[in-house]
């Protein structure tokens, strides 16, 4: 199985990035694959399209958003032979999976499988379509955890801490000590019928489609670097129906911080059927 970097140990870190090629970008966005609002364009896209085609399950928090329902409501009905999915998803619940409509909405999809590196484990592959150089491709899901939180007991064992340049955390471990930890964040946060953020990652059925980037396996030298990752903090704007979608919580529920989340973004075309790699100590802030 992959690993990001192990953190039990604060001198092994050092010593680990004297050794790797981490990127340090001072200014936000100087170095950027693609902009935040880039970003946010295409995550707002595909979770629309995941709440249209869960349209009839929505009824609960549409009851208190009479705004939000009447805009979905005008997105389902207008121009209805120009939208397959919207169309037929109000007709019948859950028309297309979560990878069919990543399909249909971004143009490409992407699932877990054996690597195809020796001794790797699961990868990540494009099984549909064809991913465009620039494109959010998958997001890293987890518990986000501030450099001063406790994740000693969390971190024993566990190939999937991701770190982040100002030193925050991401757990994407779903099992264990982890899996538990994030299911406990997340009902804490839920508010009424709204939940803050998707916890379907910690199953073999994922609802957010883009919410394997935990697998993906580092690179080598006959598999190059096609994806990279890049820090993306959740704005304070973003559509409260929409949040159920998001496959990351924050460990302590009085952080006033933006959610942080970390994208993966093709450095290259890929095409149907190739496996994503990337480069662990490149991350881009």
């Amino acid at each position: 199985m992959k690993e990001i970097l192990q953190f039990p140990q604060a001198v092994f870190f050092t010593a680990l990035l004297c050794s790797q090629t981490l990127r340090y970008v001072p200014e936000d966005c100087k170095d950027k694959i693609v902009s935040d609002e880039d970003v946010l364009e295409t995550l707002l896209k595909i979770f629309k399209a995941l709440f249209i085609n869960d349209f009839t399950r929505q009824m609960n928090i549409l009851a208190l958003l009479p705004e939000v329902k009447s805009t979905y409501l005008e997105l389902l009905h207008l121009q209805p032979s120009k939208s397959k999915i919207t169309f037929s998803c109000y007709e019948s619940e859950n028309m297309f999976s979560p990878e069919e409509l990543l399909f249909h909405t971004l143009g490409f999809s992407i699932t877990r499988n054996q690597s195809s590196l020796v001794s790797a484990g699961t990868g990540v592959f494009v099984t549909r379509g064809f991913v465009p150089k620039g494109a959010v491709v998958a997001m890293y899901p987890g518990t986000v955890y501030q450099k001063y939180e406790p994740i000693f007991f969390q971190s024993i064992g566990n190939p999937f801490i991701f770190r982040c340049i100002d030193g925050v955390l991401i757990d994407g471990n779903d099992k264990g000590i982890s899996k538990a930890v994030y299911r406990s964040c997340s009902r804490r946060d839920q508010l009424g019928p709204f939940h803050m953020s998707d916890v379907s990652w910690l199953t073999p059925v994922v609802q957010n489609p883009l919410a394997v980037g935990q697998y993906v396996n580092n690179c080598s030298p006959d598999k190059a670097a096609n994806v990279c990752y890049q820090e993306f903090d959740v704005p304070e704007c973003f559509p409260i129906e929409l949040k159920q979608y998001l496959p990351n919580v924050t460990y302590s529920h009085d952080i006033q911080s933006p959610l942080r989340c970390v994208v993966l973004v093709a450095l290259r075309d890929i095409k149907q059927g190739e496996e994503l790699f990337s480069n662990y100590y490149t991350i881009v802030n």
